[in-house]
């Protein structure tokens, strides 16, 4: 962003919450209904900013533990030997003697590779031995505090632990009220307190902002390597794009663009395809669906005002899937575009597979048919993009896309990481995540839009409790249906029966006891 506009930094997430926090409350907060539900869903939404940030520093605290260690070794190395502590925040601070022979370039340019500008954590200054005086004694390192590296490293996994609590602590009351949401009959319409000029005017100005930093962002990780969890592998293979403003700094060794420079514009092309396509779809839901377009931009924008989202903005894994799952809502009168969305969302990271109890069930008297067809033509397309990769890895591949194989108990991240909460807890809270998925089968007997939002979010907030590779932070699967499902109106009339053409012509609609009849007319 510092290209477009001279001397911008972007914020620390820190000030992003404190700032997008009073915004949201400015905004979306019923002054006037102090208890009304409303603002209930307002107070779980900001519950989710605490443990992202903790989740956040914990990991920064980790990672500068590492380039510290690293670059410890690295001035040992070349013998350098600590000196006197002084100070009362752990840095390293190193002058390094670097012989001025041609011999050295390597070792002087990797140790300028160690520059870490925040003061916490490493700072290193390079002498040539030739410049150096008689009297200067020699080179030195200074280090304040004690081990660096364990005690700072063991604060950011407990940090971060806690983090992962938090936030699936919130993920809770979220799934609670999603399951609740069904039961809400009485909805009054409640805007937000600013006109649809100024919030369009607010969600433009976001927008531009957040995708600028996608657009300067230095790719991160650019040959990451297959995935741990099951999902995509070609989508795996775009680098990530850090868009908060220490994330370029913290790897070791540092890493520049090693990937092709198509590849990381493919990858900047998608984040913000993906991200317009959410934005979009939510304010679409609204016109079309909810017949009130200013509650569609109100959604969008409250989305884009989340911390989560200045965070993850550039992260694929997120975006993309999030992206379909909007779509396949807003195409929900057209079975096979629906389900070609559902099923590329699926295809792409595997667990929105758990929806489809739901929205067989929701298409059961009519569409199901051609929802299934959408669904297996999206997913035979992404089976045979794996072909590019050749026929020697295609059954790994397909393997990892479908998550072929038993729940992993090794190896994972998150609160499931090793030495937290035991793995043996996993396998049951997958079990219940099934049952939650196929109990959508029979429950509510009849289903509606509305339904249909609540119980898709439902099951991407319940994914999130097993996901064992970062569970907690993959809030685009369900947050933009998560802020529709909290400003909906009353969607009863809205079933497959009345909405969904078929080959015979629409009737009228009937339940008793739970079960719908149609008379042609």
């Amino acid at each position: 962003m510092s290209h477009l506009l001279l001397y911008y930094q972007r914020p620390e997430p820190a000030t992003w919450v404190f700032l997008s926090s009073f915004l949201m409350i400015s905004v979306y907060f019923v002054f006037h209904r102090f208890f009304c539900v409303r603002n209930l869903d307002i107070v779980l939404l900001l519950l989710l900013a605490p443990g992202l940030m903790m989740v956040y520093e914990g990991r920064r605290m980790q990672a500068t533990a590492v380039v510290s260690a690293e670059a410890e070794k690295l001035a040992l190395r070349h013998g350098i030997v600590p000196a006197d502590d002084a100070g009362h925040r752990p840095t390293l601070t190193a002058t390094l003697a670097v012989p001025s022979d041609a011999g050295a370039s390597a070792s002087r340019a990797g140790l300028a590779a160690a520059v870490v500008p925040n003061g916490d954590e490493v700072a290193v200054d390079m002498q040539s031995a030739d410049t150096r005086g008689a009297g200067n004694p020699g080179p030195t390192v200074r280090r304040d505090g004690y081990p660096v590296e364990t005690s700072r490293r063991q604060e950011g996994e407990r940090l971060e632990f806690y983090g992962f609590l938090a936030l699936l602590g919130a993920c809770a009351l979220l799934l609670i009220r999603m399951l609740c949401d069904p039961a809400l009959v009485r909805r009054p319409l409640l805007d937000p307190n600013l006109s649809i000029g100024g919030l369009t005017f607010i969600g433009g100005a976001l927008f531009l902002f957040l995708m600028a930093n996608v657009i300067t962002s230095t790719p991160e990780d650019a040959a990451r390597g297959p995935r741990l969890g099951p999902g995509y592998p070609l989508l795996s293979m775009l680098p990530e794009l850090p868009t908060t403003p220490d994330r370029e700094t913290r790897s070791w060794p540092p890493q520049g663009p090693s990937q092709s420079a198509w590849l990381t514009n493919l990858a900047r092309a998608l984040a913000i395809l993906s991200n317009f396509l959410i934005v979009a779809g939510m304010v679409s839901v609204g016109y079309w669906h909810f017949a009130n377009i200013r509650t569609g931009v109100g959604c969008a924008v409250l989305y884009l005002m989340l911390p989560y989202t200045a965070q993850m903005t550039g992260n694929l894994e997120h975006t993309v899937p999030a992206a379909f799952l909007v779509l396949s809502v807003l195409t929900y009168r057209q079975p096979l575009v629906s389900g070609t969305m559902l099923g590329m969302a699926a295809g792409l990271v595997y667990y929105p597979i758990f929806l489809l109890p739901l929205w067989f069930s929701f298409y059961w008297y009519r569409g199901a048919k051609r929802f299934a067809a959408g669904l297996l033509v999206s997913i035979l397309f992404l089976v045979g993009l794996l072909l590019l990769q050749g026929m020697e890895a295609f059954g790994e591949h397909v393997r990892q896309m479908f998550g072929l194989w038993l729940p992993r108990m090794q190896g994972l991240e998150g609160i499931w990481a090793e030495g937290r909460v035991p793995t043996d807890f996993r396998l049951p809270v997958l079990v219940a995540c099934i049952l939650l998925s196929a109990s959508y089968a029979f429950w509510p007997g009849r289903k509606n839009l509305g339904t249909l939002m609540s119980g898709t979010a439902a099951l991407m907030l319940a994914v999130q409790f097993w996901h064992g590779f970062g569970g907690g932070l993959y809030m685009a699967w369900y947050l933009p249906l998560t802020i529709l499902t909290m400003f909906r109106p009353n969607l009863d009339d809205r079933i497959a029966l009345t909405v969904v053409r078929g080959g015979r012509k629409l009737g009228t609609v009937s339940s008793t006891g739970g079960s719908v009849s149609v008379s042609d007319r």
